[in-house]
């Protein structure tokens, strides 16, 4: 061998030695775009709270302190909004949650006016529920809010009340659960709340560092998570989403970074830190995952909607950076 081919064939081989391999210790992150920048104009925000995507893969904002839902396309392009700050039907005093049901309308919790809003997919006002208070089917600074797809039935984390009230789809009082705790099933002001395919509820426990499961009807079925900066552990968690593997996506706020874990609770991944960089937060609230695992966040404090690409979660526990998991 002589001296040309002997150095072409060693940097080939260190090329080898170094390229990133998938599924092998690959260097990867699942960032794909973002939009939004602060202010009141057409896709601007300030401090976006909630987001929620509907069947056709369209994404709508709580846009908070402008008072107001947004709705854009997949790729963030703005489509249309409605609301004004006020208490008339329609208006709204810091909206939070979102939820979207099979035929496409809209739930707002609708927070310091202390309801649940529903609207049309293009904002028609249809309905509204809850007054102030601690009574049945009355709320205080609801933040969280879920529905079925067939949009019968309605779960509300109603915040400062320490617990979960359930309606159907049109406002009527059905159950509640919790109070103010750190025992099963108890609350330090619940904020997020989801649905899975069998209709047990996921409850974003904010004080008390944890995500709680409960059945249909509140029967405690299990937790995860505690207080910390380690893989599984939380500073706060906000939002809560689930993909339609079941996998669960936790705002992780004071943490700046989004957790994934697997339905039984099991951490898997997480991405972010703090900042105003591509993938990096400022405060992440809302969570929501499309149907075909797009990852949409609302970056509130740097009033902006992220996107992610869940393909890239692992099959199995890891972290960004380390990956030594096959891929779906």
């Amino acid at each position: 061998m002589n001296k040309c081919s002997f150095v072409a064939l060693f940097l080939f081989a260190i090329v080898l030695a170094t390229a990133p391999r998938a599924g092998a210790g690959a260097q990867v992150s699942p960032y794909l775009r973002q939009w939004g920048a602060l202010g009141a104009g057409n896709g601007q925000f300030h401090s976006p709270s909630g987001v929620a995507v509907d069947a056709g893969g369209n994404v709508y904002v709580a846009d908070t302190y402008n008072h107001r839902i947004q709705e854009f396309t997949a790729e963030g392009v703005y489509v249309t909004q409605w609301g004004t700050e006020g208490s008339g039907d329609g208006q709204f005093e810091y909206p939070f949650g979102l939820a979207v049901d099979g035929s496409g309308n809209v739930y707002v919790a609708d927070q310091d006016n202390n309801r649940i809003q529903k609207f049309s997919s293009s904002g028609a006002y249809l309905a509204q529920w809850g007054t102030y208070g601690v009574g049945d089917g009355q709320l205080s600074h609801p933040t969280g809010v879920a529905v079925n797809g067939s949009g019968s039935v309605c779960y509300v984390a109603d915040n400062n009340n320490q617990r979960v009230e359930k309606f159907t789809g049109s406002g009527a009082y059905i159950t509640q659960w919790g109070t103010y705790g750190t025992g099963d099933g108890q609350f330090g002001n619940p904020f997020g709340v989801v649905l899975d395919a069998g209709g047990n509820v996921y409850v974003s426990d904010w004080w008390g560092n944890r995500v709680q499961k409960f059945t249909s009807d509140g029967g405690y079925l299990g937790q995860f998570g505690s207080a910390g900066s380690g893989n599984g552990q939380f500073n706060h968690p906000r939002g809560v989403a689930l993909d339609a593997a079941g996998n669960v996506y936790v705002a992780d706020e004071f943490n700046q970074r989004l957790q994934v874990f697997i339905p039984g609770g099991a951490y898997m991944v997480q991405w972010g830190s703090p900042g105003s960089g591509n993938g990096q937060f400022s405060n992440p609230y809302g969570v929501a995952v499309s149907g075909n695992g797009t990852v949409y966040v609302a970056d509130s404090y740097n009033h902006r909607i992220q996107v992610f690409n869940s393909a890239l979660v692992p099959t199995k526990p890891t972290s960004w950076g380390s990956i030594k998991a096959s891929y779906r």
